[in-house]
């Protein structure tokens, strides 16, 4: 295998019988081509990368998201929160929306690359894991499966004469995962089809055969629970190349490529449970760095990035999407599978820097222009829901295939948008005193009406040409040991909602969203003509549509401490308005004289040219405020730490920086009326921890004394390093699980949330499996009474358990040669085998409500890396 022969490429090479000679000159080392993957997890929506370094722990990959939009950094969110952090300066050229979530900061396009020397040196690699030494998750039944990690690669970089110098670097991860999770499937009464048409029960009878026929294994959680297992492959790529040309003494010319590829045939728990991914991307930038003369510079940038995403509904799929309450398992992917997208987007920018006395001053442009193109659907593989009501079960309707609502879409489905992101920026440094430096930054970001070039979709979006974006800050030292005082204001907008504005392409005429209320199994859309008065579930895009923004500002002081300690306190905060929120109006009504039922629903809506009109609109608001400390120890005995601590609180109204209003944020941000949707949503965001506390550790262990040199040489050195996360658990909502009649509001739409009948419940922290059904009982709350609009229960009233997480690891270099060095490090990642809890079911209609039964992490693992540098 390969990782075998490199490792013993490796040792082969380190066993020399060579004296120990001198480290090779410091330099920045070249990043190490597996960073690619994790640091363009979210922006890609890569899976099978951790931060092992910021304390992560590895994700359970039975919660499973589509690897599009922005769906990587919510789960980033939901799964371990945000990080307050405060930016020191707010430059004019950086873009900084979200960054006090500790979200990447948008960097304007340098000249930068590594150290040129002439000589050529390099970096091969290899980490492997495997499950043989991993610790199975809280909830597994039977033992650890087979699974294996293997990552490696190369780097490589010298001097190409008077032709510059060229670096290039590439990876592999090869990743043979066993999923584990709980999946629910009928009983063995609940497999008897009831109906008595044979057609009805032949459609049936191919659903429930799609369910393992094996009994569940974990009734005492819920007589539906089956715990299983699944097969996963990741397979990812990365490489790139750079070369630097200096062609004269004031000009750099830097090219730059990198390729990024992921393959994911995704677990199937259940046949088609999942649908497989194809990720694919470019991305290419030449940069020119001209010193006009001592004062001024200039640099030019032109770039293109290509990103296509490929989703697929994998084979075994029964076809439709089908949903039984949550009594079962859904049946196939979701509604928005298949999707064939790419986005194509070429870049100019500018940065002009002119110093002049006191001042610097600093101009420029960032402007960008996206294609987004592809074939989405939205329901064309047809959605059933079936549910409790007409007075009976989710498993007794779906038996007699009487389901409570059909949903379809109908129409072309190409579609090629474009779209302009622009920025233009000034701004100024200015240092008056030699204590105290002062920044004045303005941009200009335009939003240009979009188009579609096929002209199917008109797209009717006026220019939001009024989004100046003020920054302004200020750095201040302080007589004595009193340190330097910092602060900033900024005005940031948030990047261009491609995926936002694309849903245009689900609206008539070419294309026609349609649902039924009570449909007939067999012929859902019986009477329905297809036509420009056909009733559909309308998406609404209003011409005066605005870009959210967000003010944020912060304040921190470092002192100066003796010894080398080194101390920030630092405040941060934000508000956030207009952001996107797509609001579910049109819904029924209670009417006089028609009843309140499932098949009444579209009867009682108010407007008969729609079901469902979904409107698109700036009604979000967020509110950030954090505190945060961070102490930086000297090394004592050769060991230091790093300790932060941040108290934070998130609020918005149904909206946060990564909402989009498109995908699962409208199912996941649904309120429970159509009417006070602001009020209804306000509670803490989905990502809100109050505590957080991050430590990391490292010990370089002495080197041997008195000894023979080749035991000082082989023993001696090693590394110890550790990092601890801990965070308080994020919060969550109780539902009805069910609109219908004894549930919810019947209007259409879930989201309903239940009235609380005893409040001392309220606030309560589910952290233990053992004690989650005591203090999150069903007794504590009651289903809807016929006409009652809403529930009483607030949003987010609940929290699930924190994050107690430690990785560790083992290091040691030793030097072969003048330029050549081994490394060997070993990891374990979560080395106490400590559970991250999942936020216990909490759908009333379930059997299982009010118990934990998933995690968010996985168990502990060990993996392994040899590093050779020459």
């Amino acid at each position: 295998m390969i990782h075998i022969g490199i490792i013993a490429l490796l040792l082969v090479a380190a066993s020399q019988d060579r004296p120990p000679a001198q480290a090779p000159a410091a330099e920045a080392p070249p990043q190490q081509p597996d960073e690619t993957l994790k640091q363009r997890r979210a922006e890609l929506n890569l899976l099978g990368a951790t931060d092992a370094s910021a304390g992560e722990s590895k994700r359970n990959e039975n919660i499973q998201f589509n690897l599009i939009d922005n769906n990587a950094q919510k789960d980033l969110n939901r799964r371990l929160g945000t990080t307050a952090t405060v930016s020191p300066v707010f430059e004019a050229q950086n873009g900084y929306y979200g960054s006090e979530f500790g979200a990447s900061v948008a960097k304007f396009s340098s000249a930068s690359g590594q150290n040129t020397r002439d000589a050529w040196h390099g970096t091969l690699f290899e980490t492997y894991s495997d499950s043989a030494l991993s610790a199975r998750s809280f909830f597994q039944v039977g033992g650890v499966q087979p699974a294996h990690e293997n990552r490696y690669g190369v780097s490589l970089g010298g001097g190409l004469g008077r032709f510059g110098y060229l670096s290039i670097e590439g990876t592999q991860q090869k990743l043979r995962a066993s999923v584990n999770g709980d999946i629910l499937i009928p009983t063995p009464p609940e497999r008897t089809v009831l109906t008595s048409n044979p057609a009805t029960a032949a459609i049936v009878s191919k659903w429930l055969a799609a369910y393992p026929g094996v009994l569940p294994n974990r009734t005492d959680v819920d007589p539906h629970v089956l715990n299983t297992n699944a097969p996963q492959d990741i397979d990812s790529n990365a490489a790139g190349a750079t070369w630097q040309l200096q062609p004269g003494p004031r000009d750099r010319l830097v090219a730059h490529y990198l390729w990024t590829t992921q393959n994911v045939d995704a677990f199937e728990l259940l046949p088609g449970q999942n649908p497989d991914t194809s990720t694919r991307s470019h991305s290419s930038r030449l940069t020119w760095d001209h010193e006009i003369d001592s004062n001024d510079a200039l640099v030019l940038s032109a770039g293109f990035d290509r990103l296509h995403s490929l989703l697929t509904p994998e084979p075994n799929s029964v076809g439709p999407h089908v949903v039984v309450g949550t009594v079962f398992n859904e049946l196939g992917p979701g509604a928005e599978i298949p999707l064939d997208r790419v986005q194509n987007r070429f870049r100019t920018s500018a940065l002009y820097r002119r110093r002049q006395g006191k001042f610097e001053w600093t101009a420029g442009w960032d402007v960008a222009r996206l294609q987004y193109n592809g074939r989405e659907v939205n329901s064309n593989r047809t959605n059933w829901y079936f549910r409790d009501d007409f007075g009976r079960t989710a498993a007794m309707n779906f038996a007699l295939g009487i389901p409570s609502r059909f949903s379809t879409g109908i129409g072309e489905l190409d579609r090629g948008f474009r779209f302009w992101d622009q920025g233009y920026f000034a701004g100024v440094r200015w240092q008056p005193y030699s204590s105290l430096t002062l920044f004045f930054n303005l941009r200009y970001e335009p939003v240009l009406a979009p188009s579609e070039v096929n002209g199917v979709t008109p797209v009717h979006i006026g220019c939001d040409c009024n989004n100046l974006a003020p920054r302004f800050g200020f750095a201040q030292r302080l007589p004595g040991s009193w340190g330097v005082v910092r602060g900033a204001y900024g005005w940031f907008y948030a990047p261009l909602p491609a995926s936002t504005l694309a849903q245009l392409r689900w609206d008539p005429p070419a294309f026609h969203k349609i649902e039924v209320q009570a449909p007939d199994l067999l012929n859902p859309l019986a009477g329905l003509t297809i036509g420009p008065d056909t009733r559909v579930i309308f998406l609404d895009v209003p011409q005066d549509l605005k870009t959210p923004y967000s003010q944020q500002y912060n304040l921190a002081w470092e002192p100066q401490l003796p010894s080398n300690w080194k101390l920030s306190l630092g405040y941060v905060g934000s508000r956030t308005a207009k952001l996107y929120y797509q609001w579910y109006a049109n819904r029924a009504v209670p009417v006089a004289g028609i009843p309140l039922t499932t098949d009444t629903v579209t009867q009682r809506r108010p407007d008969p040219r729609y079901y469902d009109d979904r409107k698109v609109r700036n009604m979000g608001r967020a509110y950030f405020d954090a505190a945060r400390v961070n102490l930086t120890s000297p090394s004592w005995h050769g060991a230091t730490f790093d300790l932060a601590y941040w108290f934070s609180k998130a609020i918005d109204t149904g909206a946060n920086y990564t909402t989009l209003a498109a995908g699962e944020d409208p199912r996941n941000e649904v309120s429970q009326s159509e009417f006070g949707v602001q009020q209804d949503l306000r509670g803490p965001s989905v990502f809100d921890q109050r505590h957080a506390l991050s430590l990391r550790w490292n010990y370089d262990l002495p080197k041997l004394r008195h000894s023979a040199l080749a035991a000082e040489h082989w023993l001696g050195g090693w590394s110890a390093s550790a990092v601890f996360l801990a965070k308080t658990g994020m919060p969550f909502t109780v539902f009805t699980g069910s609109d219908s009649p004894g549930h919810g509001n019947v209007d259409g739409d879930g989201g309903d949330r239940p009235d609380v009948v005893d409040p001392s419940v309220l606030g309560r922290t589910i952290a233990n499996p053992d004690t989650a059904r005591r203090l999150l009982p069903l007794s504590a709350f009651r289903f809807l009474t016929p006409g009652e609009q809403r529930g009483n229960l607030g949003w987010d009233t609940f929290r699930r358990g924190g994050i107690r997480n430690l990785n560790a690891a083992l290091s040691r270099t030793w030097v072969l040669h003048r330029e050549q060095s081994m490394t060997f490090r070993a990891e374990s990642i979560n080395l106490t085998n400590t559970p991250q809890f999942a936020e216990p079911i909490s759908d009333m209609t379930s059997p299982a409500f009010g118990l934990i039964t998933n995690t968010l992490n996985d168990g502990r693992s060990f993996q392994f890396t040899m590093q050779l540098r020459f």
